[in-house]
């Protein structure tokens, strides 16, 4: 929106997809560039198609997942044998691993049953359910601003490591294109940097490429406001400039995922990650911004 892109002679096309769907596109070549839902689904989706993805910016660095709850449960032993709905056929892994600090363990201590689609307001009220996870940008918001009355139970407060905001590419475009590849880095943490000096700002582009792009998911103004002034919280924390990647933490998410099944042995996070963004920073971690006449 602000014309960074251009500024370094890149010609972008951005196109709406899923996280879950992005790996095959970099994986195949179709988008050289894509976003991930966690550090965890990029390595999940590498392994399974065996393709070198390489994540080479990671602007969340805690879980996105929540657990919402009913009103009822006051701590995490009380899902004890509870039905929790999950989407997308499996319960978030920063939320098992929540659940595994109070003992508990899926299929044991609690049961889990797939629920339809991906609102809030209609998981609050299923009967069958206790609780299901969702995105503490999104469906908190939507749960909120509906008057509904719940509990959220977060895997950060339990020292569940996690990530969010992922973004991606593959070896044959990293390798062939470095140049093209940091410069594209460059443009994009300097629009993340302005979303998080300015998250209205950043929601009301957001909201105009949502519209731009049919809206398929009846995404509201009010809802992106609160995902970005959420996430934009979330992306300024910690030592390191935005967006950069921590190892050691990204280890730590997939030793933590590990025990709770996601892998049947811990990966190296150095196999699917690329440092990108040295270049892009300066020691006082602003852009390093080519001088333009």
């Amino acid at each position: 929106d602000r014309g960074y892109y251009e500024e370094l002679c890149l010609d972008v096309e951005i196109t709406p997809s899923l996280s879950t769907d992005n790996d095959e596109l970099v994986a195949g070549g179709r988008a050289q560039m894509a976003s991930g839902g966690s550090f965890s689904e990029v390595v999940l989706a590498a392994q399974s198609a065996d393709v070198p993805l390489r994540a080479i910016s990671v602007a969340g660095r805690g879980p996105i997942d929540v657990l919402i709850a009913k009103p009822g449960p006051t701590e995490l032993a009380d899902f004890e044998g509870t039905t929790i709905g999950v989407k997308a056929g499996r319960l978030p892994p920063s939320i098992a691993a929540m659940l595994a600090t109070a003992g508990l363990a899926e299929g044991e201590d609690y049961e889990t049953v797939p629920v339809d689609g991906f609102d809030p307001l209609v998981h609050i009220e299923i009967r069958r359910i206790d609780g299901f996870p969702g995105y503490r940008s999104n469906e908190v918001g939507q749960l909120e601003r509906a008057g509904n009355e719940f509990e959220t139970f977060d895997p950060i407060d339990a020292d569940v490591p996690g990530s969010f905001g992922v973004i991606f590419t593959n070896d044959d475009f990293l390798n062939e294109h470095p140049t093209a590849a940091q410069d594209f880095m460059r443009a994009t943490m300097k629009g993340l940097a302005d979303a998080i000096a300015d998250p209205a700002a950043a929601s009301a582009v957001s909201v105009d490429l949502i519209n731009g792009g049919g809206n398929p998911y009846f995404l509201s103004p009010e809802g992106e406001t609160f995902r970005w002034e959420t996430e934009a919280g979330l992306a300024a924390e910690g030592d390191l400039a935005p967006g950069v990647i921590d190892p050691e933490a990204l280890q730590a998410e997939l030793d933590a995922y590990t025990k709770v099944g996601l892998f049947e042995e811990a990966p190296e996070s150095s196999d699917f990650t690329a440092d990108v963004l040295t270049d892009v920073y300066a020691d006082d971690d602003t852009i390093i911004w080519p001088a333009t006449d």
